[in-house]
């Protein structure tokens, strides 16, 4: 086994591994390959935490590091960093190469002095790396309530005392949003792939609508595209041939999301009026592709 630094030479065969590793596994299909792909030009890119893990002369695993920011709850920024995606090949996983490969490039950002690490992950997996929830060290997660305990957002201090006791909320890197900010780039770039069937598995991450956030956990849930194949980012009500079914504001479909805050309420911990879930939508719908600005 090998650990080097990524080259030029090694860019589609670490995307496409990195494609051939999260593909139906957080959601259907993937984007994290297109994410690495934009994302090597990016300013917050570190190219000296860009690493690939050999076995036998073949790439198996990638990790890359990026800077990310801190929004602390007296309106300041505090810098801190954030990786992944972290790939590794489907042969070569639950064999203990993921763990290695990521407490190697986790001392290699200690050197560098890299105070606070946050990611989206596994717990199971990432507490043997040395992270916990986030929310313990009151690190908030930008697309949760405040007060939520979010298992798959946790985080590790590298340098003691780095983090201090301070509070703030934490939100990804804009680059890691390409793919939906630039869908028709992203399309044409996935096509240069062999084909894959999108699916819906379990243990993925839920998915949304991008329009009115109701969930999507089965194919009949979603919209189709212009050709008739199904579109797995908005729902059958918002989205059917290629359009969308109303054209409206956001503020719109909050009011008409609303009238079914009934309905809602039969999967809440505590019922909702409907001031308070329009409230709870004001602050969701925003991280929605359909009105991300």
């Amino acid at each position: 086994m090998n650990i080097r630094l990524e080259e030029t030479k090694d860019f589609r065969e670490v995307e496409n591994l990195t494609r051939e590793a999260f593909w139906n596994v957080y959601r259907p299909g993937c984007t994290e390959h297109y994410v690495l792909n934009q994302f090597r030009t990016n300013p917050d890119f570190i190219p000296e935490l860009d690493f690939v893990m050999e076995e036998d002369g073949k790439i198996i695993g990638h990790v890359m590091f990026s800077k990310a920011e801190m929004m602390l709850d007296d309106g300041t920024v505090f810098p801190s960093w954030t990786f992944g995606p972290i790939s590794i090949h489907p042969d070569y996983k639950r064999k203990g190469y993921g763990l290695k490969l990521l407490k190697y490039a986790i001392e290699k950002a200690k050197e560098m002095g890299i105070g606070l690490l946050q990611m989206e992950g596994n717990y199971e997996f990432y507490k043997h790396a040395g992270f916990d929830l986030a929310g313990k060290m009151k690190i908030h997660y930008h697309a949760e309530p405040r007060d939520a305990e979010v298992p798959y957002f946790l985080a590790q201090e590298l340098m003691p005392g780095y983090w201090g006791n301070r509070e703030g909320t934490y939100c990804p890197p804009k680059g890691y949003f390409v793919a939906d900010e630039n869908p028709e780039a992203f399309e044409a770039y996935e096509a240069t792939f062999p084909q894959k069937e999108k699916a819906f598995q379990p243990g993925q991450l839920p998915q949304f609508c991008q329009s009115c956030g109701m969930p999507l956990t089965r194919i009949e849930d979603c919209g189709t595209n212009a050709e008739g194949s199904t579109n797995f980012d908005y729902c059958q009500y918002c989205y059917r041939d290629g359009k969308f079914l109303q054209e409206c504001t956001m503020d719109e479909m909050i009011e008409h999301c609303a009238q079914f805050v009934d309905e809602v309420n039969k999967n809440m911990p505590r019922p909702m009026t409907e001031e308070e879930y329009k409230q709870m939508m004001r602050g969701f719908f925003p991280m929605l592709k359909r009105w991300r600005k």
